[in-house]
């Protein structure tokens, strides 16, 4: 009896242990130190190549600001009071390899790096020079996308109609996490300006999370989650939970057999 409780007390302090070590890497951000920072941020998206930039030209003069945009369908000899292109689609820009798109009026623009309302101020000035007022130009990211894989509740690639989003609000979007993911080791791909793709070990159980680089999500970046040992092991059983079942079926018939047999 006083083995049994001398393992006991062996056994029990282990497993409250556990069960505190799990608690801690099942939650977000340890602690609140850096919610400051997050407040205070100003991150703004920078425009990079492989983007597509939908842009919106207007003055009070229609006939003189038709010029420089265009419509999908539309070549570029056409205005846009061209019969049939008045419910058209904008068309989108794509910022090439070298940072530029190639846009109706103006020719060449350098983009990569710019947010866009630097780059709706320099296309502005750009425009000033051909026209008699200054005009409105509105530019956003139409093809802003993430995909979020591994233990999360629903995988997937999403498109983001804002240019700002979190690893948490991606997250968000993706179900959550579930109980089987290890926070405290997900990971990052992100392709650099290069076009090497770089993995990223995040901790999203320290708070510290909130002032990394990789706190933004970015265009076409991955976000994945690693699952737990537990889950990996879980799967594998249940995957071959069939041939176990046949297996100890035969074992009992063999046993049977030699039972029969013998006794």
């Amino acid at each position: 009896m006083n083995k049994i409780k001398l393992l006991l007390l062996i056994i029990l302090p282990m497993l409250m242990l556990q069960g505190c070590t799990s608690y801690k890497n099942s939650i977000y951000m340890g602690g609140s130190e850096a919610i400051q920072a997050v407040e205070n941020s100003k991150y703004e998206y920078r425009i990079m190549p492989k983007d597509e930039l939908t842009i919106t030209i207007s003055t009070s003069d229609a006939i003189a600001s038709a010029p420089f945009y265009r419509k999908i369908g539309q070549d570029r000899t056409q205005t846009n009071n061209h019969q049939g292109m008045q419910n058209a689609k904008l068309l989108d820009y794509l910022v090439d390899n070298n940072g530029n798109i190639d846009y109706p009026g103006l020719g060449m623009l350098h983009v990569e790096g710019l947010t866009t309302r630097e780059c709706e101020a320099m296309m502005r000035d750009e425009l000033q020079k051909y026209l008699t007022e200054k005009p409105n130009v509105t530019v956003r990211v139409s093809n802003f996308k993430v995909s979020i894989l591994g233990e999360v509740n629903r995988p997937g690639t999403y498109t983001i109609d804002d240019e700002r989003i979190t690893i948490f609000q991606a997250l968000a979007l993706a179900g959550d996490m579930t109980l089987f993911s290890k926070r405290n080791e997900v990971q990052l791909l992100r392709e650099g300006a290069d076009g090497k793709l770089g993995i990223n070990k995040l901790d999203l159980t320290s708070a510290d999370i909130t002032t990394s680089p990789f706190y933004y999500m970015q265009q076409n970046d991955v976000l994945y989650v690693r699952p737990t040992k537990n889950k990996v092991h879980s799967s594998i059983f249940n995957s071959n939970s069939t041939m176990w079942t046949s297996l100890v079926s035969a074992a009992i018939s063999i046993a049977s057999l030699f039972i029969i047999v013998y006794y």
